[in-house]
């Protein structure tokens, strides 16, 4: 793939004429390129035409970082280091979100490009016209290899390219090497969201290991299926299953964002129940909606943008609404559910429809009904179940049974493609799979639908195995599982919070976000300015900026499990209550009500309780610290035996302590 508009090595790029030169950058351009961008590219190529003169080396001019969804304006590879440079034509100031920008860029690069870990990596930041001021030229205290930003005008770029020569050391950079990386993201699901609406593919955005052709295997499956059933005239249910943090809901958007032509009946709907990782997504797709027009010259309006991406990401309760309304055949033919397992049970959905829908007759569960919407087309519909397992965190949840039930007792004509793995003890199928097999004749196994590999971390694929042995109470499988990730993955415990926040300001590099999520149960933390009902809007601390309070870099806001299910951070300060303790018997399960804690007996509230803090602990890319307070003897409520019991055990465990 060519990654580059432009490239050569310095020397030929010195000869070339700057004209033959902006020809290759246009001509390799998505977009109609405008006099304004066309100029920046002129004295970009006239700047570095003088500063490269006597220096070897190869340079590279709009290099893809599909993560990101950007392009980097020039890489150049110089002796023992890559250089990493965002121009700012005619700017006078070094604006902090520029310098975010260009460390993220090299961050990217020295993670996820697989011949540039090993190198010094520099990313500087060129306004051209700002004063003569001396650059500062400092690596970072994270000991891989990675400068901090580096501010320069035009006049002092070579001073930088030398001064960077200068400390680093080790083999040259080979340019014929170095293209030849492989490139191996693992973006966060926002990132991914972004990439795929703007018609990345799933290889573009994912490793180039297992991870990636599992994901490839699973949406060329579903394409398959879904191929089929068109031509057959076919109605079908696939069930995919996946460990956490494999990609499901990468899948799933991938299917989505490939049909998401109203005008195909091919067209189809991404569906999750997760009401604030649909807003944020939905957010998050038409911000950048807006700032590519604008960066191409056309103006779109945020409400148009927004009306595009709700037409094919949907809540699940909006999307059975409008069902409940009109009765023809929907107009999608393709629908795919997100953690399919927390659809409502009969119970909660008659419930629900008596008291708010003002149906009081209603008798069905939310998978029969929603099947029974698919079931309106004549000729056919797919279903897609993206499947989570041990994350179950609301009342009522009907878990994967319901569906398999639903259509045994009502669709036997539909067509089941099963993931190998459905029969695992974690998704809760249980003996249903069994009925399913026996009383149906169109169902068939597929090894493809199930995603084996974890993507969520490229730092450590073991955190989730260590949380589930931490809250299994399995002490010496975690310390175990804890040496192994130690050096890639950092989690640290503290006592004190002030020092966590500024654990997490010091671990987070350019945009790289982070914040602090608490059990929704965790009320007694006010005196650490810690309130859970205190009302937070998760796009806001998902999306916006450090300059933003809302923002969850600003440690105000917490988030709790139900917002970051299905998220993730950077990095991530958990907060441990009361709630769940630790004791010589086991765990603990309480909830504060009025003035005093009281036990949890139900096993359901128990599970939920211990599923909650499962998420809180799965939710950082690179890093966490976890607080688990002093507690105050003259509190009652937040006694210090409350607390001990927990810091003592993962102190056991080895985790470190700050």
């Amino acid at each position: 793939m060519q990654r580059a508009y432009y490239s050569s090595s310095i020397d030929s790029f010195r000869q070339t004429s700057k004209d033959e030169i902006l020809g290759k950058i246009v001509q390799g351009s998505e977009f109609a390129v405008e006099g304004e961008q066309r100029d920046a590219w002129l004295d970009e190529i006239s700047i570095l035409r003088e500063v490269l003169s006597n220096i070897e080396g190869s340079v590279y001019f709009e290099y893809s970082i599909p993560r990101m969804g950007r392009r980097i304006d020039v890489v150049l590879l110089i002796g023992t280091a890559i250089f990493v440079l965002e121009f700012k034509v005619g700017e006078k100031d070094f604006i902090a979100s520029a310098e975010d920008q260009v460390w993220d860029y090299a961050l990217d690069l020295k993670n996820f490009h697989e011949t540039s870990h090993d190198y010094f990596i520099a990313p500087v930041l060129i306004a051209t016209e700002s004063k003569d001021t001396a650059p500062v030229i400092a690596l970072t205290p994270h000991n891989d290899k990675v400068f901090s930003p580096i501010r320069t005008n035009i006049h002092f770029l070579g001073e930088v390219i030398k001064s960077v020569l200068s400390l680093s050391d080790g083999q040259a950079v080979s340019a014929a090497h170095w293209e030849s990386g492989r490139y191996s993201p693992t973006p966060t699901i926002i990132e991914a969201a972004m990439a795929l609406y703007n018609r990345h593919s799933v290889e573009d955005i994912s490793r180039s290991d297992a991870g990636a052709v599992n994901l490839s295997q699973t949406s060329s499956s579903l394409s398959e299926i879904i191929r089929v059933s068109k031509e057959r005239s076919q109605k079908s249910i696939c069930f995919v299953t996946g460990v956490p943090g494999a990609g499901k809901t990468l899948v799933g958007l991938n299917i989505s964002t490939t049909h998401n032509d109203k005008n195909s009946s091919l067209y189809s709907v991404y569906l999750s129940g997760n009401g604030p990782l649909v807003k944020i997504l939905c957010e998050a797709l038409a911000r950048d909606k807006v700032s590519r027009g604008k960066e191409q010259g056309s103006r779109i309006k945020k409400g148009e943008a927004m009306s595009e991406v709700k037409a094919f990401i949907q809540n699940v309760h909006h999307f059975r609404d409008e069902c409940l309304l009109d009765s023809e055949p929907l107009h999608e033919h393709v629908v795919l559910f997100d953690e399919a397992q927390r659809a409502w049970n009969k119970e909660q959905t008659c419930n629900f429809m008596r008291r708010k829908k003002n149906k009081p007759g209603f008798n069905q569960s939310e998978p029969e009904f929603l099947i029974s919407c698919l079931d309106r087309h004549q000729d056919w519909a797919v279903i897609v179940c993206l499947v989570g397992g041990g994350q179950e965190i609301n009342t009522g949840e009907a878990g994967i049974a319901e569906w398999i039930e639903s259509l045994n007792r009502s669709f036997p004509q539909w067509h089941v493609y099963i993931s190998s793995r459905l029969s695992d003890s974690e998704y809760g199928a249980g003996d249903i799979l069994k009925t399913l097999l026996q009383e149906r004749q169109h169902v068939e196994y597929k090894p493809e639908l199930h995603l084996s590999v974890s993507m969520r971390s490229f730092r450590a694929e073991n955190v989730s195995l260590l949380v589930k042995q931490l809250l299994d109470l399995h002490s010496d499988d975690a310390r175990h599982t804890l040496s192994l990730l130690r050096d890639k993955y950092p989690i640290v415990i503290t006592r004190d919070q002030g020092k966590a926040r500024e654990w997490l300001k010091k671990k987070a590099r350019g945009s790289e976000r982070y914040g602090i999520v608490v059990s929704s149960q965790a009320e007694r933390l006010k005196p650490y300015a810690i309130d859970v009902k205190s009302p937070m809007d998760p796009v806001h601390w998902f999306l916006d900026g450090k300059e933003d309070v809302r923002s969850s870099y600003y440690l105000e806001d917490v988030a709790t499990e139900f917002h970051v299910q299905g998220l993730e951070l950077d990095w991530v300060c958990v907060t441990w209550d009361a709630d769940f303790r630790h004791t010589k018997k086991g765990w603990e399960h309480w909830s504060f009500c009025g003035d005093r804690w009281n036990h949890i007996n139900k096993i359901e509230r128990k599970n939920y309780l211990k599923n909650a803090y499962r998420v809180l602990l799965t939710r950082a890319r690179q890093g966490m610290v976890i607080v688990v307070p002093t507690g105050d003897v003259k509190d009652p409520t937040r006694h210090p035996d409350f607390y001990d019991g927990v810091f003592e055990y993962l102190s056991t465990v080895g985790f470190s302590i700050i």
